[in-house]
Formats: C-alpha cells, structure tokens, sequence
C-alpha cells in the first residue's frame, strides 16, 4: 500500500512500456522499432524485449515485412474498456438524442473493439422498427455505417494488420459467394467513405434498412467512436438521405469537439431536413 502524498516507486521495465504504447497511440501508422528507440531515448536492446512481451500479449502488432510495430487488439480493448466504463456514453447519449428527434430515425454510437463495432448507446425513434444494434451488441465493422466510418480513419498498416485474409471477414445479409468480402474490397470500400465525408450500408447488417455514420476522432485524428442513423432504405430518397448524413455529421463533429478532438472534414452532401 502507498502511503498518502507519497510517490509510488518507479519500475524501470513497466514505465518503459507504457511510453512506448504512448507513444505508439500518437502515431498515424506502424513505426521501426530504432525510430521508437530513438524518439523515447531508450537502448534499442530494451525496446525489442519489451515489444516482444507486448506482441505476446497482443498489445502490439508486428509486422515483419515491413519490420514495424503498431497497436494490437489488445490496445483496442482497453480503449473500448474506457468506453464502456461512460465517459463517451454519457457525452454522446444527448446527441443521439437529438439527432433522433430532428432525424425521426434510429441512431446509435459504437466504438471499434477489435475487428467488431461495439454499441455504446441506441435510440430507437417513434414507430420504427427494432434493430439489432443494441447496447452493448457486437457486430462486424466493414459491415456496419459506423465500422467503416471509424476504419477509413485508421492508416492503411492497421487496416491490414486487422483484416490479414479473407478467414477474418464475416459475410453480410446481402452477401453471395461472388460478392465475397476480401482486403481489396474494403480498401475500395474505405476510399469511398474518405471521399465523401461519411459511410453507408445498404440492407448488408439488416434486409430493407440502411444506415449511414461518422467518425468522432480524437485529438489525434484517430477514430474514438461514430455515430449513426439507420432507416427503412425503401422510403428514403436522395434528398432526404443528404440531409440524414449533414445531422449524423453535425452530431459527430460535436462529440468530437467534446472530447477535444480534431473534428473531421464535413461530408460534401451533408444537407438540412426540414
């Protein structure tokens, strides 16, 4: 037990550590392990020990053809942990809220745990159906508006690091064997999504919904959570659904603003309902 106003004692190994997952969180992509030696000033023979330990847990990725290091599941997890114990919950339960009551459509918040979106809060509109999204629901990202909002933010490194083959897609409600989901799909998926502001599904989580969603980043730039709506995708024409996007927009540049993130760039199409 440490006594009040006392400071704990310092653990060489365990401090190292935890600056190099710190360090690693301010990256935008994978890095060398000599590079991440000699930003935090350690001897490169303790950096290698310590990432090895760390791949072991999963807290880091190695990826050996490239011979670089980056963020694990792991991390996600304890990022997701966060999450789950309220602060972005409680922050972005009154956005939804409102994006509900000016959208007259379901909405939720999800934040990435791994290769699954997992869901935070969900507010269900009057007179529309239930959804499987509900809190504390898992769910494929590159099948979701919300997953591919929050993986077009990652670089393409992590991208790759969480979907090694074709073994780590799960089919959707709308996928055949020939539309069958593979790495270069999602790439072409997640430029889409970069290109115009904010994701989209089409009745691939649930036969006759869409939705559409975007990402709320973080101070730097990652992907924190996204927001949500979801919609019967036969009674929403096209203006109607720009106008969807530029309220799931604003409600996520808000939280993002609330978590003293970055913001993003608007979608092209946002528009206003009436």
């Amino acid at each position: 037990m440490i006594p009040d106003g006392s400071r704990a004692p310092k653990v060489p190994a365990a401090d190292a550590a935890l600056r190099i997952l710190s360090h690693l969180a301010t990256l935008r992509g994978p890095a060398p392990a000599a590079s991440i030696a000699s930003a935090l000033d350690l001897p490169r023979s303790t950096v290698y020990h310590l990432l090895a330990t760390l791949v072991e847990h999963g807290y880091v990725l190695h990826l050996p053809e490239e011979r670089r290091y980056g963020l694990g599941v792991a991390a996600f997890e304890l990022s997701s942990g966060f999450s789950r114990q309220q602060p972005l919950a409680r922050l972005g339960a009154p956005l939804v809220a409102g994006l509900v009551d000016a959208a007259g459509e379901s909405g939720h918040l999800a934040v990435l745990h791994g290769r699954d979106v997992l869901y935070l809060v969900e507010e269900r509109a009057p007179r529309r159906p239930s959804l499987v999204s509900d809190v504390g629901v898992r769910l494929p990202a590159h099948l979701t508006a919300t997953g591919r909002a929050m993986l077009a933010a990652l670089p393409a490194p992590q991208v790759r690091a969480l979907y090694p083959d074709a073994s780590a897609f799960a089919p959707g409600a709308a996928d055949g064997e020939a539309s069958a989901w593979h790495l270069r799909r999602l790439r072409t998926v997640l430029a889409e999504v970069r290109e115009h502001g904010y994701a989209a599904e089409d009745g691939e989580v649930t036969a006759g919904l869409g939705s559409v969603g975007v990402a709320v980043l973080d101070h730097t730039g990652w992907p924190a959570a996204a927001i949500a709506v979801t919609f019967p995708a036969d009674r929403v024409g096209d203006a109607r659904r720009d106008a969807l996007i530029g309220e799931v927009d604003r409600a996520a540049t808000e939280l993002s603003r609330r978590i003293r993130g970055i913001g993003h760039r608007a979608a092209p199409s946002a528009g206003t309902l009436a």
